[in-house]
């Protein structure tokens, strides 16, 4: 396939995919005690300067964190280091939920080291799994679910992995689209053991100093 030919089947899949409009006041995933009618509605006009200001104050509202807390709760997780059940911090969510956001809102938050775990990959291989406390897991989630329009907004129509509202079936619909329109070629490429391997020091160092 030539490379004209790949730019053009990437304009057209994005273009069946944006025939149903789908803004940001479409979304049925974003939780609505996070997100209101009039912030969706700046999400999809473009705030000022394309910056989002003062979120970490929605992420510790006691709405979020309580959101958060019900979709944790919803997986039934395994327990962290601090062995903290799902069913032991329901008995004292409420104070719980508390805590953590006074931490967080007093920038004194500290989350736990991750328990290790190491589960099956095939052909006697293992992939380690870390296990966040469900504290943290909270905190994660409640993150997420404030900072996640923000970056869904700006993610193209092709992409499908990992994304609120999209699955498999809906990438193989356009992958099946693409067969029929003619394209034949597929190409699959893949990092092995890309997040194991990746020199992670480069990574912190790149942060933001605390002098900024």
């Amino acid at each position: 396939m030539q490379r004209t030919e790949i730019a053009d089947s990437i304009v057209r899949a994005t273009a069946r995919l944006e025939e149903n409009p789908d803004g940001p006041r479409t979304w049925s995933w974003v939780a609505a005690s996070v997100w209101t009618d009039r912030m969706l509605a700046a999400l999809g006009n473009g705030v000022r300067g394309g910056k989002w200001h003062s979120l970490i104050n929605k992420v510790y509202a006691p709405q979020t964190l309580w959101a958060a807390w019900q979709r944790v709760a919803a997986n039934h997780g395994a327990a962290g280091i601090d062995r903290m059940s799902i069913e032991r911090f329901e008995a004292h969510a409420a104070f719980y939920l508390a805590e953590l956001g006074q931490a967080l809102r007093e920038s004194s938050y500290q989350p736990e080291p991750v328990r290790r775990v190491h589960i099956p990959k095939g052909k006697g291989k293992t992939r380690p799994l870390g296990i966040a406390t469900v504290k943290d897991r909270v905190m994660q989630t409640a993150l997420k679910l404030v900072i996640e329009p923000i970056f869904e907004k700006e993610f193209l129509p092709v992409s499908f992995g990992f994304r609120p509202g999209r699955s498999c079936k809906e990438a193989l619909r356009v992958v099946d689209q693409a067969l029929k329109d003619g394209y034949t070629w597929v190409v699959d490429a893949d990092l092995q053991s890309y997040f194991d391997t990746i020199p992670k020091e480069p990574l912190v160092g790149a942060g933001p100093r605390k002098d900024q």
